[in-house]
Parts: C-alpha cells; sequence; structure tokens
C-alpha cells in the first residue's frame, strides 16, 4: 500500500476531486468515526490543519411515521461519501406512540432522503453501504422482485456516482448500472491477520490446515483463501427438499461434504453472511465427526437473527474454536462479549478507497490484497 507512504500528498487540495465531506447516518456513527480518524491522522501528516471530515446530518420523525432528512453544514463542492448501514436493527423511532426498530427499507429511505438534502449542490455523491440493501434477492426465480437491482438503479437515478459495498451475496448485480462505479470489495487480507493474531499457534501449509466452503455458493470466496494461502479446498453442499419451501426458500434435507480427508486439520469456513448461525454449525459439527482438529469460522456479516445459544454450545461442546466477523455491520454489546467472538476491524481499509477515490488513484491496489496476504504468511510462518 503506497498511499500511506506519500502522505505529503495525499490531501493535497490540488490533487482532491474536490473538498472532502462524510456523512456517516445515525446507522453507521461509530464506522464513521472511526474512518474519520484515520483520513484526520492522514491530513495532519500531510500538513493540513483539520478536525473533522463529518457533515453533522439526521432524518428526524413525526409521530406519524413521516421523515425529513437534515444536513445541518454546507455541502456545496464538497465529494460527499455518505456511509449507511442497512443492516443496523438497533436504530428506533417513535410511531403512534411506539418505538419502532428501523428495517433495512426504513435506512434505505433515510439514504435517500439525506441524498436529496443535498439538493444536487455536491460535486459528487457517493455511497458506501457495506451491507447492500437487497443484496440477498440477487436473482429471480418466477415472479419475484430484484431488490437489489432496483435499489442501485434508484440511487444512479438521484445522482450517485459511486456505490462501495463488502463481500456482496452475488456482485454481478452490479451488471443492473454498467454506467455507474461499482466495488465490491471483499476483507479477506483482514480476516486472515484477525485469525493469525488470535491463533498465533497455526501452522498454515497442507498438511494441517485446510479451507472448506459451507455451501457451493460460497466456492469462489473460499478458493481465493484456498489459492493465496497455498491450501486444500474441500466444500459442502446443501441437498434440498424442493418440495417444500421455508422463510422463503427450499428447505435443506443435509449438508454433504466433497474433498480430501479433514482429520487432524484446522478449518477455515468463510461466507459472506452467517445469518442464523444454523447451516455453519452444522457444517462444524460434521466435520468434528470426520475428524477435524480446529474449526474457525469468518463471515463478513454475522448477524446471529436467532441469537447466539447455539453458537455458544457449539464453543462449548469444542465444536467451533473461533467466530470472526468485521464491524462493517451493527454489531451487539452480547455479541462482542462472547469468548468465541472476535472482531475484524475494517474501518481502515475504507479509509484507504476514500483517499483514493477523492484523489483520483487507482484502488486496484486496494481491491487486490494479493501481495499484502503473502506478507502477511511469510511473517506468521516466521514466528
Amino acid at each position: 500500500m503506497t498511499m500511506l507512504k506519500k502522505t505529503s500528498q495525499i490531501f493535497n487540495p490540488e490533487l482532491s476531486v474536490a473538498p472532502l465531506g462524510i456523512i456517516a447516518m445515525d446507522n453507521a456513527k461509530e464506522l464513521g468515526e472511526k474512518i474519520n480518524d484515520y483520513l484526520v491522522t492522514w491530513a495532519r501528516q500531510a500538513g493540513r490543519d483539520v478536525d473533522t471530515f463529518l457533515i453533522p446530518s439526521s432524518c428526524p420523525r413525526f409521530q406519524s411515521g413521516d421523515a425529513k432528512g437534515f444536513i445541518y453544514e454546507t455541502v456545496r463542492g464538497y465529494d460527499l461519501f455518505f456511509v449507511c448501514d442497512v443492516g443496523n436493527y438497533s436504530c428506533t423511532y417513535p410511531y403512534f406512540g411506539y418505538e419502532n426498530r428501523k428495517s433495512p427499507d426504513d435506512h434505505f429511505q433515510d439514504l435517500k432522503r439525506l441524498i436529496q438534502a443535498a439538493g444536487g449542490k455536491a460535486h459528487r455523491v457517493n455511497v458506501i453501504m457495506p451491507l447492500l440493501y437487497g443484496g440477498r434477492q440477487h436473482r429471480r426465480n418466477g415472479r419475484e422482485s430484484l431488490d437489489a437491482a432496483c435499489m442501485l438503479q434508484e440511487l444512479q437515478n438521484i445522482g450517485v456516482e459511486n456505490v462501495l459495498t463488502f463481500d456482496a451475496h452475488d456482485p454481478r448485480v452490479m451488471n443492473a448500472v454498467p454506467l455507474m462505479g461499482f466495488d465490491n470489495i471483499v476483507p479477506s487480507y483482514q480476516a486472515l491477520k484477525a485469525l493469525f493474531k488470535a491463533f498465533p499457534d497455526l501452522i498454515v501449509d497442507k498438511e494441517h490446515f485446510m479451507i472448506v466452503s459451507p455451501d457451493e455458493g460460497g466456492m469462489n470466496r473460499n478458493m481465493h483463501y484456498s489459492s493465496e494461502l497455498q491450501v486444500t479446498l474441500g466444500m459442502f453442499y446443501k441437498r434440498r427438499d424442493v418440495s417444500q419451501v421455508v422463510d422463503g426458500v427450499n428447505k435443506i434435507e443435509a449438508h454433504e461434504y466433497l474433498g480430501n480427508d479433514v482429520t487432524g486439520m484446522d478449518i477455515f469456513i468463510a461466507d459472506d453472511i452467517i445469518s442464523s448461525g444454523k447451516s455453519m454449525i452444522e457444517v462444524a459439527y460434521d466435520l468434528k465427526k470426520r475428524n477435524a482438529k480446529r474449526i474457525f469460522t469468518y463471515a463478513t456479516y454475522c448477524i446471529f437473527t436467532k441469537g447466539f445459544d447455539e453458537m455458544d454450545k457449539a464453543y462449548r461442546d469444542g465444536v467451533i474454536d473461533g467466530v470472526f466477523g468485521t464491524n462493517l455491520t451493527y454489531t451487539p454489546d452480547e455479541l462482542l462479549k462472547r469468548e468465541w467472538y472476535h472482531v475484524v476491524d475494517c474501518s481502515k481499509y475504507v479509509s484507504y478507497f476514500i483517499t483514493a477515490l477523492n484523489h483520483d488513484m487507482s484502488v486496484s491496489s486496494i481491491i487486490d490484497p494479493h501481495e499484502k496476504i503473502q506478507t502477511l504468511l511469510k511473517e506468521h510462518r516466521g514466528k
């Protein structure tokens, strides 16, 4: 990464596309503040007197549920970056005397309200939406909506030029907006860095370590880890009952394993989302029955929609040794307190992208972390 080596040039106004402004929505305040801290530090290293890049905003609601977006400082001529976490279920609003939790739909509407509040006065509008709105409904089977594709077209129509997301369920959704900037970023380096830090005794070679994909849809993601680490790859596929539909999908009858013997191997399983956690736990129990040594799971978004009891039990039973998840979406305190949970901090990674885009620098080296992973691997093996 060359950006921090040239801090004298990074925040040079002559090199910037426009003055930088960060609007961290209420659903992404913590992530926005961490991003801002990095940007301010780098700007000061470049000799600029900067206190913050954050621009205050809010989306207040009437008791009837109607809302409006406010931006409290000028944004005229700014290169604006909106940071939005549509998965933050801790945000609430009053509604006829009740306290309602905001859904992804509410967060997306608030994002559009704030873009409207900018009134077309910004030099450029960019959206950082790590958990892509509607991303799990990315393709059509029968008469179904295409939420993610429609969302991207809406953003394009109201003036957004770039969308940055992390580990999209299916990045081909970008085909809906071929003329708009769309970057799908996979924080594989950050995940491996957190894994090696938490478990420094890991021996990463073909005799001791394996990558296993939890399903066929995650093969590309896990193939990447396997190729970078030069270890064996296995996979599970979900055998489904096509006659039954449960929660919108065909019921899973069993997870079938395809791959080499896992006896005595440490296993790393990567996915984009741990939703309820049931599938990941079933896969882990199956691997343990096959005499796997330790099992580490990673998901960019660990949301645990049905609570943590089953994962607690899997940890107590010695089935899962660690769960890794990013800080790109809301993480409740009760999850952070779990002994088995490890945070993968991606705020610095997001800051790199903002800096690069604001200065019209290439992002190819950021998207492809090959060199950084190889350096990390050498350092880990040298311990």
